[in-house]
């Protein structure tokens, strides 16, 4: 166990130290190394070296030989040659240049196709997140299209096979080309990479191309730094500018070769079910004797339960002297639902029955089921929803509590819940127009900007979902369902909860990974955008059965879809219905980032969906559930 320890600490320790101790732990005696120079590299050390000097002064691999040819440094992959432009110590990082590539000549072309399987990813990393592609095509047709720049020829003619005696070359930035997605005319020559560090003067022009591939492509050697930390089983990435190992307990690795914290783990484990047994038996041997005695206590708590049926809703009415709702007794609940007779839906706490005042007016009345969690449910929805009077939020009108029987009286919505008209069922002709879409939407925003600043109290609804948002006769939005919302003083920016809550799907990652953020209004926020992207793209956001892969989770597919500068496709849409839809897509994705910091309050949403300027485009949210998962180190496969 002792020396488990210490070889842990050890290989913490020279990840830490990074390339010095990395070398040491190797055996190489780097310090005696003197660095090298070719052209325009004037520090060439380890992990490199050139051609011809000390092998132990590089790191023992033949990739990170160089050589100097006509005072230009050379890289050496399989049986292609770059020239190297730069080595940056304090990233980790290289950068090449294709030899075929002249700066301010737009005829040259690379000599090599870059392919992500040519390098050895065991050394070389960040291929993908570091670079962007840029692809050279021929066509036997002209093509009209705005991603597809013309250019010079860089192909081999002797393998086109056609009687044609022109041919179309272009060039295209940030496509990963696949046949499916080409003319049948076309063919893909080249593909190239561009560094991404460097932002791309203009990808829509030639020069501006040839600029950032002239730049060269990079990528990072910071794996070779690794070596002590894969030796203790660790996992090694690169954070920043940090090389970071950490160990995971994993079920592939015999315990004798995993650090100490996860020997401790699973000692621990086993110690702690031994003690949970003995706990067992002392508590069942207590139970038996016990038993006439507790016997005694259910039958006095029954009795007592017959005397005051629910104290705390009791309490609660009794403090709540300004309550504009009217109470309605069990009998009037009756009558007005004409004995339950029509069934409106059911959910988690109650069901609802379609009812009608004395007055004239129809009323939706939600009888609360016999759940637990029923005191609470009621309390929330009086307390809350009992003090608003707002045009985007239902109205409670009155409600019953008598003896077990408990109900809400509410205004009655004749569209019914805003799911129906975002997925509408097969035969059903319940689709609403792009327009209108957009008007609930900002309805919504508005209704939530009023919880969250409106009152003297701010009030966290935490189920923001098509579900809870009824539409009236004109379909104007009303957020309804308050059974899990609370109330917390306008001051508060970070609020306390015991367990998460919510729905899947529209709970802010807060709720689950507390090292991203404390639960605040923001969880809100992150529902609406969930809501909002669904509006917008007329489908649920997890959808399996999409015809593409890339498209079951459409936040990720519609972000990528912007960011390459594509359009997405909206059918039966005018211009105008195009930009609010885009508008719409463009907020959702500001209201999911990863991080509540990141997202804007409501009172920001309205004024984003009520503005004319052209939004920002947002980094990228770590929306999959898979993406935050790696993102934090988490095996998602347990």
């Amino acid at each position: 166990m002792s020396t488990t320890r210490i070889q842990f600490l050890i290989s913490t320790i020279s990840i830490l130290l990074l390339c010095t101790t990395t070398c040491k732990a190797q055996n190489n005696p780097v310090s005696l190394c003197s660095s090298s120079s070719c052209g325009n590299i004037r520090n060439i050390s380890y992990p490199f070296r050139l051609k011809g000097g000390p092998k132990t002064c590089g790191y023992p691999n033949s990739n990170f030989e160089l050589d100097c040819q006509n005072n230009q440094t050379i890289f050496n992959l399989k049986s292609a040659k770059y020239f190297v432009e730069a080595i940056d110590y304090s990233k980790f990082s290289i950068r090449f240049v294709d030899p075929g590539l002249e700066k301010g000549n737009l005829s040259s072309c690379p000599v090599y196709s870059v392919d992500y399987d040519d390098w050895p990813s065991t050394i070389f990393n960040m291929f993908f997140d570091w670079n962007i592609p840029v692809a050279f095509i021929h066509c036997l047709a002209p093509i009209n299209s705005s991603i597809y720049v013309k250019s010079a020829f860089c192909g081999n003619r002797s393998n086109i096979f056609s009687n044609s005696s022109e041919i179309y070359s272009y060039v295209t930035v940030g496509q990963y080309i696949h046949l499916s997605d080409l003319e049948d005319s076309c063919t893909v020559d080249r593909v190239f990479q561009a560094s991404s560090h460097r932002t791309m003067r203009d990808s829509s022009s030639l020069s501006g191309i040839y600029e950032s591939l002239a730049y060269g492509f990079e990528l990072s050697w910071f794996r070779v730094l690794c070596g002590e930390c894969k030796k203790s089983n660790g996992f090694c990435s690169l954070e920043g500018n940090q090389v970071s190992c950490k160990h995971y307990c994993r079920e592939d690795i015999p315990l004798s070769q995993l650090g100490f914290g996860c020997q401790f783990e699973y000692w621990g484990t086993i110690i702690g079910v031994f003690a949970a047994i003995i706990i067992a038996a002392i508590i069942g041997l207590k139970f038996l004797c016990g038993f006439p005695f507790l016997v005694g206590l259910v039958v006095y708590k029954w009795r007592r339960r017959h005397l005051s049926v629910d104290e705390s809703i009791e309490d609660f009415l009794q403090s709540q002297n300004n309550l504009m709702p009217i109470k309605y007794s069990y009998s009037e609940i009756k009558k007005m639902t004409n004995n339950f007779k029509e069934k409106l839906g059911e959910g988690a706490y109650g069901t609802v029955f379609k009812g009608k005042l004395r007055s004239g007016p129809y009323v939706a009345v939600k009888l609360m089921g016999k759940s637990m969690a029923n005191d609470q449910e009621f309390i929330s929805e009086v307390g809350t929803i009992g003090r608003i009077h707002h045009i985007n939020v239902v109205q409670l009108i009155g409600f019953c509590v008598e003896g077990s029987k408990c109900a809400l009286v509410y205004d009655f919505m004749p569209k019914g819940s805003l799911d129906k008209y975002i997925c509408p069922q097969e035969g059903r002709a319940l689709s609403l127009s792009y327009e209108k879409m957009f008007e609930i939407s900002l309805g919504v925003a508005s209704g939530v900007d009023y919880l969250h600043r409106g009152c003297d109290m701010q009030i966290l609804h935490f189920d923001i979902k098509p579900h809870n948002i009824l539409l009236d006769e004109n379909f104007n939005p009303k957020i309804s369902d308050f059974g899990l919302a609370k109330l917390y003083p306008t001051n508060d920016s970070i609020v306390s909860l015991t367990a998460a809550r919510g729905t899947m799907g529209y709970m802010a990652p807060e709720m689950f990974y507390k090292n991203i953020g404390g639960v605040s209004y923001k969880a809100d926020v992150y529902s609406f955008g969930m809501l909002l992207m669904e509006m917008a793209g007329r489908r649920k956001n997890m959808n399996p059965f999409a015809d593409s892969v890339s498209q079951i989770y459409f936040p990720s597919w519609v972000y990528e879809q912007l960011h390459a500068g594509k359009d997405v496709e909206i059918k039966d849409a005018v211009e105008k219905e195009k930009k609010m839809v885009k508008k719409m897509i463009m907020v959702a994705l500001w209201c999911i980032q990863m991080k509540p910091s990141d997202r804007p309050s409501m009172n920001k949403v309205v004024e984003m969906l009520e503005g004319d300027s052209e939004l920002q485009m947002p980094p990228k949210p770590f929306v999959a559930p898979r993406e935050i998962a790696e993102d934090h180190g988490i095996n998602v496969a347990l």
